[in-house]
């Protein structure tokens, strides 16, 4: 039964995806090759004294840098431990294994994107096939062996030459699919079921398992929030392989080590969805109770699992550097919460680009 949305909140889009990496600058200057990851909106070195829980009970410190593709979608957190070395899994990860599998990156020209990102050296694991719902899509693994799924898709904020947009969604793998879905249907406001379904599909990497799988998506052609508009509407696909056990992606590891380690979601009423989530059986295991500092950027923070222990991160963000070498930020507390930021002002973002 799908709950009536929750007005005393808003979820904004997915704000970034938190990627785990050896270096920092390395992994930076491939994203913004391969992706135009290229606008800063922040860089800093700072230990997370609120994420021990994930951390084995120490505060670890670590080198970050949220970039963002000013054509539209969410962005990447580049996230570096610097106290110590980050583990990755002692096994291939599959389609079906209970985390964020992949990133879904959107694309205007399909082809375009696959012979750009050939030549980016990435490794390409499909050729260019259907979804479920028609959209021209492929798989590829970066050089640091994470997983991203580029995906045509028509909602954008601004054009320029690069042959890929930002984060459109993400690939979770789930125990349960029917169990999963409510979560993110009537809490996190992924509300328009564009498929769910069954069968052996040509579109997904590895063996032809059989998958139960659902893309639900956010509503409408914009979305609210200060810089909804520049997030554009996002998707979250779960999977559920049915012929193998999935395995826990970040069993026995440490948020922060290699890989995706959260996907974070932009919103406004940040004490209202924590009550919500939690009457129905989702508490936040992390919470910033007040304004958190990350540089030139300070917000409120919070964090939960899903049904698979999946860490799904919350911001509301109190303010944003726009144009930082000339001391320009934005205090969002006060402003109009369902509006959209100016698109010309939040086009200022764009000269911070770092080149390649």
């Amino acid at each position: 039964m799908i709950q009536t949305p929750d007005k005393s909140y808003q979820i904004n889009g997915i704000q970034q995806i938190g990627i785990g990496v050896k270096d920092v600058h390395q992994a930076w200057s491939w994203y913004r090759k391969a992706f135009s990851m290229d606008v800063p909106v922040f860089e800093d070195e700072a230990t997370a004294n609120l994420m021990t829980r994930y951390t084995n009970g120490i505060a670890e410190s670590r080198h970050a840098v949220l970039a963002l593709n000013m054509q539209g979608g969410g962005g990447f957190e580049i996230w570096q431990f610097t106290s110590r070395t980050p583990n990755s899994t002692d096994f291939e990860i599959l389609p079906g294994d209970l985390g964020i599998y992949a990133v879904k990156i959107r694309v205007r020209d399909i082809q375009r994107a696959f012979e750009h990102l050939q030549n980016q050296n990435a490794q390409i694991l499909t050729e260019v096939a259907k979804t479920p719902n028609g959209m021209g899509s492929f798989f590829l693994k970066d050089p640091f062996d994470n997983i991203f799924q580029v995906v045509e898709d028509s909602n954008w904020f601004s054009e320029n030459s690069s042959p890929t947009g930002g984060v459109l969604g993400v690939v979770i793998g789930v125990s349960d699919l029917e169990k999963s879905i409510p979560l993110y249907r009537d809490i996190l406001g992924f509300s328009v079921l564009n498929y769910q379904e069954e069968g052996v599909y040509s579109d997904i990497p590895g063996e032809k398992f059989t998958y139960k799988r659902a893309l639900l998506a956010m509503p409408g052609k914009c979305n609210p929030g200060a810089f909804g508009a520049l997030l554009c509407p996002a998707q979250i696909e779960l999977i559920e392989v049915k012929e193998r056990q999935g395995r826990h992606i970040f069993k026995d590891r440490l948020w922060g080590d290699l890989g995706f380690i959260h996907c974070c979601l932009d919103v406004n009423g940040m004490k209202n969805l924590k009550k919500k989530a939690g009457e129905v059986g989702y508490p936040f295991t992390v919470d910033s109770e007040n304004s958190f500092d990350m540089g030139s950027a300070s917000g409120h923070f919070g964090y939960l699992e899903d049904y698979d222990q999946t860490l799904i991160e919350f911001v509301e963000t109190h303010r944003v550097p726009i144009l930082q070498k000339w001391n320009l930020y934005l205090n969002l507390k006060k402003r109009d919460h369902k509006k959209n930021l100016p698109k010309l002002l939040v086009k200022l973002l764009a000269l911070n680009r770092v080149k390649s």
